[in-house]
């Protein structure tokens, strides 16, 4: 689970923040009171894999749109 902690309090600790990250932990760091950055171990990016997974297969749900009167050309000017 993500740990919350303010941007002000990740910049004081974030020595201490870095070495938790190495052991696992992952934080969510809030401005105002709002999420705006994770900060997860680099092994975590297996999450990645899964949300890329998870929006394909969302993409695949949804119809194709056509784009008539477009040519390759037209696309890779």
């Amino acid at each position: 689970m993500d740990r919350p902690i303010t941007a002000s309090d990740a910049n004081q600790r974030f020595s201490e923040m870095l070495r938790e990250v190495t052991r696992g932990e992952r934080f969510v760091v809030t401005s105002r009171g709002r999420p705006v950055a994770r900060i997860t171990p680099v092994d975590g990016e297996g999450d990645q894999a899964a949300a890329v997974a998870s929006l394909l297969a969302f993409l695949e749900t949804r119809p194709a749109r056509r784009l008539d009167g477009w040519t390759r050309d037209d696309l890779y000017a």
